[in-house]
């Protein structure tokens, strides 16, 4: 942390925030002041440097022209490939997520290239758009309960051998890949296709970030009561035949 702040960044909210993905941002935050953590949150525009010195990283998703662009302007400022080289965790959504990868295929059709902060690859699937509630057990590795949200995408996405999957399907379609992964994660940097928005549907997914940046083990209990309740709605909601 820097100035015994946790200091919590907000990338590009004027291209990526769509779905209600900034409420991410707010969740984060909400999280930490419940266990009487300093926080300062930092919004970085698109016309704006990415500050290096930031602990978590939040991108959320994007249309097509606006994915483009951000892709073009975190490659030529490099902040986040610099933060995440001094150790800083990133959360990252939908669109976001695709940047954060090797390359995707941008709105002129074209493959363009990500950052390469996460080791996969996005292409665009040629089917119907996979819409609709998502169900899916995390990684056992993160110890985290099921993970519950909403995909809206066209987006195909392969993990390499670097990442590993954040989630296994049991409802909806991820990765789109057809192999029952949804996300990607390494040792700091995450990414799903899941809005909803996902940190407000899943907390422990909050309370993870901040522990990876305060490198502890465990935080002090919190208030859940209104995360549980949205959660088994939601969850229940889901499993409702079609």
């Amino acid at each position: 942390m820097s100035d015994n702040s946790l200091r919590v960044v907000w990338v590009y909210p004027d291209l990526l925030s769509t779905y209600g993905d900034q409420g991410n941002v707010l969740v984060v935050e909400r999280r930490a002041r419940q266990r009487r953590l300093s926080v300062s949150r930092i919004d970085v525009r698109s016309d704006q440097p990415v500050p290096t010195s930031g602990d978590i990283y939040l991108i959320g998703g994007g249309e097509d022209r606006p994915q483009r662009l951000a892709a073009e302007r975190l490659r030529r400022d490099g902040g986040l490939s610099r933060a995440v080289a001094n150790g800083a965790i990133v959360f990252s959504v939908c669109a976001g997520y695709q940047i954060l990868g090797h390359e995707f295929v941008n709105d002129l059709g074209e493959r363009e290239a990500g950052l390469g902060l996460l080791d996969v690859v996005s292409t665009r699937g040629e089917g119907e758009r996979c819409v609709g509630d998502v169900l899916a057990d995390i990684d056992t590795q993160l110890r985290l309960p099921q993970l519950t949200g909403f995909e809206n995408h066209q987006g195909i996405t392969q993990i390499g051998p670097g990442a590993k999957p954040f989630a296994r399907l049991r409802l909806g379609k991820g990765n789109g890949t057809g192999d029952g992964t949804e996300g990607a994660y390494n040792d700091t940097v995450f990414g799903t296709y899941m809005h909803g928005p996902v940190l407000a549907r899943n907390p422990g997914i909050a309370d993870l970030l901040l522990k990876l940046a305060l490198d502890v083990n465990a935080l002090p209990p919190a208030d859940d009561r209104w995360y549980e309740a949205l959660r088994a709605e939601r969850i229940a909601a889901a499993q409702q035949p079609a």
